[in-house]
């Protein structure tokens, strides 16, 4: 690859990077884990990139392949990432005043999401991020029809996971 072609990757790579983390922190539990799958993913966008044709926006494209490769390897490897309790690695401070109801919130649905399979949790992170389905569909490489009925289903079973 030559030298511009590399300076422009790094560029797109440096000012998207947090898609990448994003992603990371869905599909794994701990930092060695995230800085694994990151690595991984940067790889395969660097392998990919001299395909990329601009037919769509680099960020678009970079979701694609992140979440392909975090699918695909959790997938391939068939190994569940030894985590460590959410509670015991996050430090609070505490004030009178401190309501932690949105934080328990929070880690509820991302309880629930993480019980979804890998296609769902992709949907539901792209959906989080605020894309449209006709994004969400080019991204997961399926219809918006498609995109539309699953995000439906996905709520539903969240429903059900979050209100038994």
């Amino acid at each position: 690859m030559n030298k511009e072609l590399e300076h422009k990757f790094v560029t797109e790579l440096e000012d998207n990077q947090n898609i990448v983390h994003k992603v990371c922190s869905l599909y794994t539990n701990d930092r060695d884990s995230h800085n694994d799958l990151f690595q991984e993913i940067t790889i395969q966008l660097w392998r990919a990139y001299p395909k990329f044709r601009g037919e769509a926006k680099f960020s678009t494209w970079m979701y694609r392949v992140a979440l392909n490769t975090a699918i695909t390897l959790y997938r391939k490897s068939k190994r569940r990432v030894k985590t460590q309790d959410f509670d015991s690695v996050i430090y609070k401070i505490r004030t009178d005043e401190y309501d932690d109801t949105e934080e328990r919130q929070l880690k509820l649905i991302y309880d629930a999401v993480k019980q979804l399979g890998d296609i769902d949790k992709a949907l539901v992170f792209l959906y989080l991020e605020d894309k449209d389905y006709s994004e969400i569909a080019a991204t997961l490489g399926i219809t918006e029809v498609n995109a539309r009925v699953k995000m439906n289903r996905i709520k539903n079973k969240l429903r059900t996971i979050l209100n038994p």
